[in-house]
């Protein structure tokens, strides 16, 4: 067994795995990994089911044609030799990914800053943390995460502000769950327009109005003060700054629209209590003001002084494994390695270590202005790593078209079907992470081993094997002469070091003399002090903290009487990013399966709009198809989307098209938060499920999405043609790829049975049949059917309605724990006693207090 890293989140916990025998792996939490303490979440848990090969990149491509490595290494390095000869070197950009290794990312980030001459690089954790990255360095001086996990547990009160915790990020969520369960007296509050499953262990929630944040968070800077909830020795000897940021704070927190009685509670807890934490995430980050968010959060905590200490302070949680592995290698195009920057000594000092023949000197593009060169033809080459922009970006049609129109597009991957590599020339095939070897760092500053547990399939190498041998072609040999990944780390680790005597916070010095085998064996360790700043040490010259003045301002693009909804998009619960690994989850599928449109139900029926109807989103930038979810944890005026479908999964249902490409001024962060649109119904003739162990080549009909079944895809669609058209189109696509003949069967059923087994079934209808899925799944896997078998199939299936899925962990439906109640259980414990639901991740267990409440609620009726 191998201890290695989960990929997902920024938690960083740790695993233990090993192959299975059968293509996938065994997978544990590791009990003695000081993230997670041997949980894991669902996404973490069904690691193992994610590791097939079937849609993984394997050989080098250059348009669409299997090539050797050594021709397509070639050809990215004659390609972007040329066209810097004829463009020069900010002709030539990368686009990295916090899903690559720290090694991998130190050497992406010393290529094309330190030999090809542009800081025309950025990361996907643009998308996700650079406005804490900005913030940070506006008011430490550095981009310094300052507690750890422990201090949510030691807190008397918890603020989280733009953080669906319980599902993004479950393992913490437990954490505090049981920190709370333990010591009652601790409170937690929610700043977040939605009403989420976080809010269910919260004492208040404020759901405030979308962008509001900086005049709720200046209001409570102006009460701390006229209460003298001020750490008077430490604001003086310690920050500058204060007078303008109180000038700026004057404002009118009825922006919030929140009632001024929870207001007045928030305010009261906040000032008399010490240990207070404010944990903040993709609310806070992903906005035009988004660095003023963080700064607005960051003042109260320097004002009050509740930073550095046990159970105090502000703390950011990031969304990917290594996103704070990119931060320390400088991957962000305004930045440069070790936590430096483009000043002049910085630049020349990095340019000494790495003995650089061509050093960039100045920032090079972000993330979304840096796709819009490329659109422009100013960027002739680009580069891609281990992320997907084409479904990821706002405005992600206008990406596609920027890489399809590109002179020489690269993609270094994984995964062959994916919107990115479908639009690139040049197709590299990485590792994936269980072959990658490498360093993480969490979101607490906690470096871990990524270890491989699986060998390398077909021809993939590692992103650090691809760059180096890019660059040994372009003659810097002895500059990438690594031999392997402790080689980087070690290097890495002396530049951090290099001429630093404490002047940066980053410095792991002592990792640069590690041999071999004490780099195999390295335990998680957590880089600089245990607790920054708590000496009142920062790293502006001046060594003060900056309070910074964040006047409150409206989000740009207003809603408007043409758009006059705004879009929030995000996370589900088993779901990540772009679903290339989580997609091929069974049992990932089973809670939410298609991408939806949550809505006020007062929105909807202004629109005409139900429950599961099919739902145009459209914006000034795109549209997308999506399924209706009525829910009152929306605010009136506002819909969510989550953002993980692609055109590979749900063709109308990417949302990124139609997302505002608008960014923060200061960290370029997009604002995936806050897009103008409306919805107005599809008018459907019809829904359908298919459910076939062959892939499909479906006609153009207005809403489809693919899920993964055992060993067969099933796809829910629905058309705006008439049922009997569509019932013909459709037979037809599946007859093409199901071998067997067709048999019609009553309400809308028809099947390919061949030699007696079921190839794929489908069910049409005028109206939508939410259970079809559920009804037709076990006869995938009964093998040959028999006459009675056959039967039932013929009229629809088994009626048995489990109600979709509540726990991923345990594969439990929400029909087996609504037994269970009505069977006597009557708390979470005895729920999970009864059905395991709840008793792992902790992700369900929301739902589960949810149904258990309306159970109550019957009861007492």
């Amino acid at each position: 067994m191998v201890h290695t890293t989960c990929p997902y989140c920024g938690v960083g916990c740790g695993i233990v795995a090993g192959p299975d025998g059968r293509g996938g792996a065994s997978i544990e939490g590791d009990k003695e990994h000081p993230a997670n303490r041997g949980r894991l979440c669902s996404k973490g848990a069904a690691l193992g089911e994610t590791l097939s090969l079937e849609d993984r990149l394997l050989y080098p491509e250059i348009d669409g044609r299997r090539v050797s490595w050594d021709t397509a290494l070639d050809k990215v390095a004659s390609g972007l030799r040329e066209i810097i000869a004829k463009h020069g070197p900010d002709a030539v950009a990368f686009y990295v990914s916090g899903q690559l290794l720290t090694e991998d990312y130190y050497a992406a980030n010393k290529l094309i800053k330190g030999f090809l001459g542009t800081a025309n690089i950025d990361t996907n954790s643009r998308l996700c943390m650079a406005s804490s990255v900005a913030g940070h360095k506006r008011a430490f001086g550095s981009d310094t995460v300052p507690g750890r996990y422990e201090d949510f547990e030691q807190a008397d009160l918890v603020v989280l502000v733009g953080s669906n915790l319980a599902w993004c990020h479950p393992v913490l969520f437990q954490r505090l769950e049981a920190a709370k369960r333990e010591r009652p007296q601790m409170k937690v509050v929610v700043i977040d327009p939605r009403r989420t499953e976080t809010c269910d262990i919260a004492d208040l929630h404020l759901a405030l109005a979308p962008g509001s944040d900086v005049a709720l968070f200046n209001a409570l800077l102006v009460e701390l003060k006229r209460r003298g909830v001020v750490a008077s020795d430490f604001v003086e000897g310690h920050t500058n700054g204060l007078d303008a940021a109180l000038a700026a704070a004057i404002g009118n927190v009825d922006v919030c629209d929140l009632p001024l009685g929870d207001v007045a509670i928030f305010f009261d807890w906040f000032c008399t209590t010490e240990k207070t934490v404010t944990l903040y995430s993709q609310g806070v980050n992903q906005s035009s003001a988004g660095t003023d968010k963080v700064n607005a959060i960051l003042n109260c905590h320097l004002l009050t002084g509740r930073i550095g200490r046990l159970g105090t302070g502000p703390f950011s949680i990031t969304g990917q494994p290594n996103a704070m592995g990119g931060r320390e290698v400088g991957a962000l195009s305004n930045t440069l390695a070790a936590h430096m920057d483009f000043a002049l000594a910085d630049v020349e000092r990095v340019g000494r270590f790495w003995k650089s023949p061509r050093m960039a000197s100045k920032p090079g593009l972000k993330a979304v202005d840096l796709f819009e060169a490329v659109g422009r033809g100013e960027i002739k080459a680009i580069w891609i790593m281990a992320t997907n922009p084409v479904a990821s970006l706002p405005n992600a049609d206008a990406v596609r078209a920027a890489l399809q129109s590109c002179e020489l597009s690269i993609v270094s991957e994984a995964i062959r079907a994916s919107d990115t590599v479908d639009a690139c020339r040049v197709r590299l095939p990485a590792l994936a992470w269980a072959e990658k070897d490498g360093t993480v760092t969490s979101s607490e500053r906690s470096i871990s081993r990524q270890r491989p547990f699986l060998p390398p399939p077909g021809e993939a190498r590692q992103d650090w094997w691809i760059l180096s041998q890019v660059a040994r072609r372009l003659g810097h040999s002895a500059a990438f002469g690594w031999n392997g990944v402790a080689d980087i780390f070690r290097e890495h680790a002396a530049l951090s070091a290099f001429e630093n005597n404490g002047v940066r916070d980053f410095d792991i010095g002592e990792q640069a003399v590690i041999d071999d085998d004490a780099y195999e064996a390295l335990q998680p360790f957590t880089w600089g002090k245990s607790r920054f700043f708590s000496d009142g040490a920062f790293y502006h010259p001046d060594r003060r903290a900056r309070f910074v003045a964040t006047p409150a301002r409206a989000p740009l693009n207003a809603p408007d009487t043409e758009r006059p909804l705004r879009l929030n998009t995000g996370r589900m619960r088993d779901q990540w990013h772009t679903m290339t690994r989580t997609g091929k989850s069974v049992r990932l599928a089973g809670h939410r399966a298609e991408p939806t449109v949550e809505m006020n139900p007062g929105d909807a029926a202004t629109r005409g709009l139900q429950n599961g109807d099919i739902a145009e989103v459209a914006s000034s930038w795109g549209r997308a198809a999506l399924r209706v979810q009525l829910s009152d944890a929306m605010r009136p005026g506002e819909i969510f989307v989550p953002m993980h479908w692609t055109a590979q999964v749900s063709r109308a249902g990417r949302i990124n098209g139609a997302v505002n490409p608008a960014v923060d001024p200061v960290s370029g962060q997009p604002e995936l938060k806050h897009t103008p649109v409306d919805t107005m119904r599809i008018d459907v003739q019809w829904h359908g499920t298919i459910l076939a162990r062959r892939p499909i080549m479906l006609p153009d009909i207005a809403y489809w999405t693919r899920i993964k079944g055992s060993g067969f895809d099933a796809y829910l669609l629905a058309g705006e043609e008439p049922l009997a058209a569509a019932r013909q189109k459709l037979s037809a696509a599946i007859r093409a790829t199901n071998p067997g003949p067709w048999l019609d069967g009553e309400a809308g059923v028809g099947t390919v049975i061949g030699d007696g087994v079921l190839e794929a079934a489908m069910i049409l209808g005028e109206t939508r049949d939410e259970t079809a899925r559920d009804r037709l799944t076990p006869f995938m896997a009964m093998g040959r059917l028999t006459v009675e078998q056959r039967n039932v199939l013929l009229h629809g299936g088994d009626a048995a309605d489990r109600g979709g899925e509540i726990c991923a962990c345990f594969g439990v439906s929400t029909a087996s724990v609504t037994a269970a109640i009505a069977g006597g259980a009557t708390s979470l414990d005895g729920v999970g006693a009864a059905t395991k639901a709840g008793a792992n991740c902790g992700s369900c267990r929301p739902e589960i207090r949810a149904l258990l409440r309306a159970a109550r609620t019957r009861q007492a009726a």
